[in-house]
C-alpha cells in the first residue's frame, strides 16, 4: 500500500499523519479483519492517485476515509455480510480524535505476534511508513519485510483476535510490549545498527508522535511518560551528534549550543509526571530518563554530576539485569572515579556473553586503556569494536580512534 506521492510532498505529510486514524476506524468497521481494511484503504489511495491530480478535495481525510469505507463495504456485500457491517457502523466524525488509535495499536503490538512483526505493522499500519522504507531503515530486502508484514496479518485473520483495547487486568503486560516496539523504532531511529546515516530522523519521529499518542491515552501510566521524556531528551540532541561532514561527535564534544532546549523543557515536564505517578521505582524507562536528565541539565561534560549518575545506571542494572545498563555504569564510574577504576569494571564484564560480539564494549574499553596509556591493548579493543560495527559514521569514527594510536 504506498501513498500517492512521494512523502516528501504535501500529500505524503497528510498520508503519515492521517494513515493510522484511517486505517483503526476501517479495522473496527470490518469487524476487526485487518487485512480487509488495509485491502480496501489501499483501493482509496490508488483512486486517490488519479482523482486528486486533477483535483484535491476540501476535506481530503473525509474524502479518503468514506472511499475507503465504500470499498471495505463492498467487499463484505460480495462476502454476503454487508448488513453485519452495516449494522456496526457509526456517523462518522473524522475531523474528531479518532478512539480508534488504541485498538489498531494494541492490535499491533499483540503478543501473538514476534517483535519484528510488530514492530513492522505499527510503522506500516500507523506510521504510513512504505515498505520499501520501512526495509531501508531496518537494512532488509524490501520483499523480505513484505513477506513479514503478510505472515503477521495472516496471523491476525486466522486468530481472529479482539480489536479492542485490554482490560485493566490486561493492560500490564501489554502496555510493556506496545512501549517496547515504540522505543526499538526510536532506538533504531537513533542510533541505526546499520548502513551508511548513524540518525534516522524519520523514525525517531514517528516514535516520538506514538509517544505523544500513547500518554494522551493512558495519562495516569507512568511508564508512557517516561518513555516519551526518554525520547524527547536523548532526541533533544541529535543536531550536535553529527558534524558538518557528518562524523560522529561524543557527547563529551558536542556542540551544547546546538540542543534542542525547547524539547528538553518538553522532556523534564513528562519526566516530572512519570515520576510523580511513581516511576522511577518500577521503570526502566524512567531511570533511563532521569539518567538522560541530568546530562542536559548540565552545562558541559565537567558539570555533569557522574556520581548520581553511576547510582542511577547501578539501579537500572539491578532492576534489569542487562548488560548494556551495567557497561554504561561502569563508563559512568570512570567518569566519576577515575579511568582505572572504570576499567575494572569493564573487566569484569568481559566474559558476559552478552557483551561478547556488542562493538560498544570494546570501544569503551579501548578508550579506558588509551587514556591510562595502554596503547596496544587499546588498538586491540579498538581493531575488535571496529570489525564489530555496522554503522558507518560509527565504523569512520573507531577507525580514526585506532589511526591515532598506530600512526
Amino acid at each position: 500500500m504506498r501513498a500517492p506521492h512521494s512523502h516528501h510532498d504535501g500529500f505524503g505529510r497528510f498520508y503519515r499523519e492521517h494513515a493510522g486514524g484511517i486505517l483503526s476506524r476501517l479495522i473496527r468497521k470490518c469487524r476487526g479483519d485487518f487485512g480487509l481494511a488495509e485491502e480496501a484503504l489501499q483501493e482509496a489511495v490508488s483512486c486517490a492517485r488519479g482523482a486528486w491530480a486533477v483535483e484535491q478535495p476540501a476535506k481530503p481525510r473525509v474524502w479518503l476515509e468514506q472511499v475507503a469505507e465504500q470499498k471495505a463495504l463492498a467487499w463484505l456485500e460480495r462476502q454476503s455480510a454487508l448488513k453485519t457491517a452495516a449494522d456496526s457502523c457509526e456517523p462518522s466524525s473524522l475531523e474528531a480524535q479518532n478512539d480508534d488509535y488504541p485498538r489498531l495499536i494494541f492490535m499491533c503490538c499483540h503478543p501473538a505476534l514476534s517483535v519484528d512483526a510488530q514492530i513492522a505493522l505499527v510503522l506500516r499500519s500507523m506510521c504510513g511508513l512504505s515498505v520499501e522504507e520501512i526495509a531501508r531503515a531496518f537494512a532488509l530486502e524490501p520483499i523480505t519485510l513484505q513477506r513479514r508484514l503478510t505472515r503477521a496479518r495472516q496471523k491476525l485473520r486466522v486468530a481472529t483476535l479482539p480489536y479492542h483495547v485490554p482490560s485493566q487486568a490486561e493492560l500490564a503486560p501489554r502496555l510493556a510490549a506496545v512501549l517496547a516496539v515504540v522505543y526499538q523504532v526510536f532506538s533504531e531511529g537513533y542510533a541505526a545498527t546499520g548502513g551508511e546515516v548513524l540518525v534516522r530522523s524519520e523514525l525517531c519521529g514517528e516514535a516520538l508522535r506514538l509517544g505523544r499518542l500513547l500518554v494522551g491515552l493512558l495519562p495516569l501510566e507512568s511508564e508512557p511518560w517516561a518513555l516519551l521524556a526518554l525520547m524527547l531528551l536523548h532526541d533533544s540532541r541529535s543536531a550536535a551528534r553529527l558534524s558538518k561532514s557528518g562524523e560522529l561527535v561524543l557527547l563529551a564534544d558536542q556542540d551544547r549550543s546546538l540542543w534542542d532546549r525547547a524539547q528538553i523543557a518538553e522532556g523534564l515536564g513528562c519526566l516530572d509526571r512519570a515520576l510523580g505517578l511513581g516511576g522511577l521505582s518500577v521503570s526502566m524507562y524512567a531511570l533511563h530518563a532521569a539518567i538522560a536528565a541530568h546530562h542536559a541539565r548540565a552545562r558541559s561534560v565537567e558539570d555533569t554530576d557522574w556520581a548520581q549518575i553511576a547510582r542511577l545506571y547501578q539501579r537500572l542494572t539491578s532492576h534489569t539485569q542487562n548488560a548494556g545498563a551495567a557497561l554504561n555504569h561502569a563508563a559512568a564510574v570512570a567518569m566519576a572515579e577515575g579511568p582505572e577504576r572504570g576499567l575494572e569494571l569493564l573487566n569484569g564484564l568481559a566474559e558476559d556473553p552478552a557483551l561478547a560480539d556488542y562493538h560498544l564494549f570494546y570501544a569503551a574499553r579501548a578508550d579506558l586503556l588509551q587514556r591510562l596509556g595502554q596503547l596496544d591493548a587499546a588498538a586491540r579493543d579498538y581493531t575488535e569494536a571496529l570489525r564489530l560495527s555496522g554503522n558507518e559514521p560509527e565504523r569512520r569514527y573507531l577507525a580514526r580512534r585506532l589511526s591515532e594510536l598506530v600512526d
